[in-house]
């Protein structure tokens, strides 16, 4: 017999949708409450000038806001393509609310409405790794924080060309991020709202380095705190800007103590170039992928597959049940790569068959572990022949992501 609360609790009325304007108030005073903040009169109509209601999905129950989410429309870098991702934050709910399955069923139903948007990817920044963990999300990259006392920094060099300081050209500091940015996976496609309301908005301090030719070949964002330059994004081009930003930043030793280096990519070898490698050195999970719709995503995924070639996958999706099952995956001379679900298939059927949940699949495909690591820690079962098959068709290309939402 259901008690008077259970029954109480059926009746409600509980519906899902997108906020509206009207309801941008509420969404403000949920996000104070959940992440321990307080917006200036300022700072909330900025935000009220950006605020787009068919970004925001809410779960309301009896007409009221319990639990909401953002979807932002992004694109990633990934192998030398642009893939649609759809980028989940903001994630909050009041705690009255908590364990009650409303950001559960939020979270569904932006897998759902990602996948009708063709957004084949998400990522996240997660509270709790565990949590999202759950709902297919993997940790897909990290995030290096270097710090170093003045007499740890390069030898100054001299490089020909030039450093110009203060630069505002949201177009040329772009052109360099990209050609950046592409040797890498998960890197955002930047648009200009977003670099000018993102990476600009603190105003922070730029540099950029031009070869002798003139032509621009690195650049980096930085703050001047006390005694402490703090570098935010350190891009070059090849190793004679690298030499020529570092040196501008030993230039500035009469009034700095240390500098830090943060968002540093995770394959990042400074400390091995330096006189002294003893630094100090972070290494931090930083943000979580999912891919939302394994055939839209294979179907573009960059493959190394000869003609007749493929691998058969079972893959465990339960939030997502659209890829949850088997999946041939084959390469065909005359279309391509051929991603086809074989509904009939029992997982074990074939021999050459291999068994991975969703998450691991998304953190194998972006870069961030390899087959022998995820056999290792029992996230991938197969047979030998067909995970060295599986390794040798995923190209390689290291994950990151300077950016942040």
């Amino acid at each position: 017999m259901l008690s008077d609360s259970s029954m109480e609790r059926s009746t409600i009325s509980m519906e899902m949708r997108n906020l509206s304007m009207d309801e941008f108030e509420d969404s403000i005073s949920l996000s104070e409450y959940a992440f321990q903040y307080t917006l200036t009169k300022e700072q909330k109509d900025k935000k009220r000038e950006l605020f787009r209601p068919e970004q925001f999905w809410g779960c309301f129950e009896e007409g009221k806001l319990q639990a909401k989410l953002t979807i932002l429309p992004f694109q990633i870098y990934l192998h030398n393509q642009k893939f649609s991702m759809g980028g989940i934050a903001g994630v909050a709910t009041w705690p009255e609310n908590r364990r009650k399955g409303h950001v559960a069923k939020l979270l569904k139903h932006a897998l759902q409405h990602m996948r009708a948007e063709g957004q084949a990817v998400s990522f996240l920044h997660p509270f709790s790794i565990p949590f999202y963990r759950k709902f297919g999300w993997e940790v897909f990259t990290d995030t290096l924080t270097y710090k170093l006392q003045m007499h740890q920094l390069p030898p100054k060099t001299s490089v020909p060309g030039r450093i110009v300081r203060g630069t505002a050209d949201i177009n040329l500091l772009s052109s360099l991020y990209e050609a950046f940015a592409e040797c890498y996976n998960g890197t955002l496609v930047r648009t200009t709202e977003w670099w000018k309301h993102s990476v600009l908005k603190d105003q922070a301090h730029t540099a950029v380095y031009y070869a002798e030719d003139g032509e621009p070949q690195g650049y980096i964002l930085y703050e001047l705190k006390d005694k402490e330059l703090v570098c935010s994004e350190f891009v070059f081009l090849h190793e004679q800007a690298r030499s020529a930003l570092w040196t501008y930043i030993s230039n500035h030793d009469a009034r700095i103590e240390e500098v830090t280096l943060t968002m540093v990519p995770g394959d990042d070898r400074l400390p091995f170039m330096l006189p002294d490698p003893r630094i100090h050195q972070e290494r931090f999970p930083y943000f979580m992928a999912r891919i939302v719709d394994v055939e839209a995503f294979l179907r573009s995924y960059p493959l190394h597959l000869i003609t007749g070639e493929g691998w058969t996958l079972h893959i465990s999706d339960e939030a997502a049940p659209w890829n949850d099952g088997v999946w041939n995956i084959q390469s065909n001379a005359d279309t391509g790569i051929i991603v086809q679900k074989v509904e009939e298939a029992v997982k074990g059927s074939s021999p050459d068959q291999l068994h991975l949940d969703i998450g691991a699949l998304t953190a194998l495909l972006l870069g961030y572990v390899k087959p022998a690591e995820l056999v290792r820690s029992g996230r991938l079962q197969g047979d030998e022949t067909a995970l060295q098959r599986l390794e040798a068709s995923i190209p390689v290309r290291p994950p990151m992501l300077m950016d942040f939402f």
